[in-house]
């Protein structure tokens, strides 16, 4: 069965509204879903159809695509998937798609080891592991670090798409500091990973601070009709240069911190250093020092302290006193009264 873009389209953002369990979903919602997804991606501004998106659904619940999607609707009102878990993305690969992925991890391959596709490694591992599995039902040969019930995930498309054709989105959001959410335009301009958590990076406006939202704070995401501003000023290859982490100030100047590694623990430090600066200073019987050049923010502390009694700060002295407070008020929590 032939199946064209938009309707590829549609059934996507289908599949994502319902993978959504933190709202109910209604076919008027989904009919508005499909045809924002549609203007945003292909400029489409003509209203999808009732009629349309109830023969989608209903193709998504057939065979004739091999979903077999659980679609069911709750009290006569409400479209969801009866099992949680389920999406048209996890459906088997055809032995034709595994022949394709083959060729092109095939291809791939070629470039492993050339320090200007260095970064493509890791991809063709994923790649050939899944088809390892696809191809041999077999338990997969690497695990691969993932947090599947992270939230936001659903988002990732969507900012992905506004960054990559320039568009102002509404989003609202709210930090675990707040009591209710806000919505406000924002102007995206990277997607960050960081320990396994995804963060946007962009702006309110031209007189606003660039920052980072995490998506498993955002709630929705809608369009905007504010025209896009873009940012000259934004470096994605060098805004992260001094930081550990996704929080940058553009007040706060990097600083010189000299760490003490237990003699133990060093070779952990050394093969896999905590920034790209860091350099090895010296060593003896105790430990060894090193040093990195980065801002203070709270992922610097949180790394710092992962290592416990391994590591330690030797300069500068405010982290070094931040770090003490830390660990103090921790061993508080243990002191018996």
């Amino acid at each position: 069965m032939a199946v064209n873009k938009n309707a590829l389209i549609r059934y996507k953002t289908i599949d994502k509204c319902l993978q959504n369990r933190y709202r109910q979903w209604t076919l008027e919602d989904l009919i508005d879903a499909c045809s924002d997804a549609l203007y945003e991606y292909e400029g489409v501004d003509k209203g999808v159809s009732k009629r349309t998106v109830q023969a989608d659904i209903q193709i998504m619940r057939s065979e004739k695509l091999g979903y077999f999607a659980p679609i069911v609707v709750i009290d006569k009102k409400y479209y969801t998937y009866e099992d949680k878990d389920y999406s048209i993305t996890n459906t088997p690969l055809s032995s034709q798609d595994l022949q394709k992925l083959t060729e092109v991890v095939d291809f791939m391959k070629q470039f492993q080891g050339f320090s200007h596709f260095r970064e493509l490694d890791s991809m063709v591992q994923k790649m050939e592991d899944h088809i390892y599995v696809q191809r041999t039902h077999e338990s997969p040969i690497i695990d691969f670090e993932k947090n599947e019930d992270l939230k936001g995930l659903e988002f990732l498309d969507a900012l992905y798409n506004a960054i990559k054709n320039k568009v102002c989105i509404c989003i609202t959001y709210q930090s675990f500091k707040a009591r209710k959410p806000d919505s406000f335009d924002f102007h995206p301009y990277l997607l960050k990973e960081f320990r396994n958590r995804w963060f946007v990076i962009g702006q309110k406006s031209a007189a606003d601070a660039i920052f980072n939202l995490a998506l498993d704070r955002i709630l929705d995401i809608n369009k905007s009709n504010a025209p896009f501003q873009h940012n000259f000023e934004f470096n994605p290859k060098t805004y992260f240069n001094d930081v550990i982490g996704v929080t940058v100030s553009r007040n706060l100047q990097p600083m010189t911190v000299e760490l003490l590694v237990d003699t133990k623990h060093a070779p952990y430090i050394r093969t896999k250093p905590l920034h790209h600066s860091q350099i090895e200073v010296s060593s003896n019987d105790t430990g060894v020092i090193f040093t990195i050049h980065v801002q203070h923010n709270m992922e610097l502390e949180k790394e710092i302290l992962s290592f416990g009694d391994q590591m330690h700060v030797l300069k500068p002295e405010k982290l070094r006193n931040a770090i003490k407070r830390r660990i103090q008020n921790s061993t508080s929590l243990y002191e018996v009264n």
